[in-house]
């Protein structure tokens, strides 16, 4: 464990020293600040006809561009040790496999709840407008979700990070892999009746538009997220393995 939080609390520094790192920190919290806004002006010209504004718009907004943004966060993160030749300096250092993968995707996801620790004045700001105030469970729930997708594109980008050694190589592995499960994957559902059901199940944007970002917690969408960060994780470690077995 302390392995972990040693390459995490690197990780993590790292990021505040990284252009790229405060380029898309300042990307989402502008998109998300100019939709925030629009929210305000739609409510006060009774745009939503007598509707509570609420969260929603600011979550679901941010969980796609989260499918824009991981790729750029996540690139470097193993291709670059393995772009310099670091990773064999790594593989002699007395840290596992999984504390390496586990250590890095740490980092990147304290940097990723630190951005949504930042979003929060929006919900603050939003209850204090809002008589008698905004849903709690539903903020709760959306944010819970919002976590759970930042998590799992961080572990897929530090899985395909392993892969290669080339960032751009990495980068665009990630967004077509993201991609895939936001809004490929879910696709052949509504033409096939066959395994329907499996494809609805692998889209990502079912249990995170369906189901948590409108107020509900099911057991399918915690194991489906948590298994998205498992596979990243193992994809990662397995890359790892074999590279030190080359």
């Amino acid at each position: 464990m302390r392995n972990i939080w040693t390459i995490a609390k690197r990780e993590y520094n790292h990021f505040f020293i990284s252009p790229i790192a405060y380029l898309v920190a300042f990307a989402i919290l502008l998109v998300l600040g100019i939709i925030f806004a629009l929210v305000i002006y739609s409510s006060s010209q009774n745009v939503f006809f007598g509707s509570v504004p609420d969260i929603r718009p600011i979550t679901g907004s941010f969980a796609f561009l989260l499918v824009l943004s991981t790729p750029a966060l996540t690139m470097r993160l193993l291709a670059d040790e393995n772009r310099m030749g670091t990773m064999e300096l790594l593989l002699t250092a007395p840290v596992r496999d999984i504390e390496l993968i586990v250590g890095k995707w740490l980092g990147s996801f304290l940097f990723m709840l630190t951005i949504i620790a930042i979003t929060l004045v929006y919900p603050i700001v939003l209850n204090a407008l809002v008589r008698p105030g905004i849903d709690q469970g539903l903020m709760i729930t959306a944010y819970l979700g919002l976590i759970l997708v930042a998590a799992s594109f961080l572990s897929i980008g530090v899985g395909i990070s392993a892969l290669f050694s080339n960032q751009v190589a990495a980068f665009f592995a990630t967004l077509a892999v993201l991609i895939t499960l936001w809004w490929l994957v879910g696709f052949p559902a509504n033409y096939v009746q066959t395994g329907a059901d499996i494809f609805r199940y692998l889209d990502l944007q079912t249990h995170f538009y369906d189901s948590l970002s409108v107020g509900k917690i099911n057991l399918t969408d915690l194991v489906y997220f948590f298994s998205l960060i498992a596979l990243g994780l193992f994809v990662g470690t397995l890359s790892i393995d074999i590279r030190r077995w080359r």
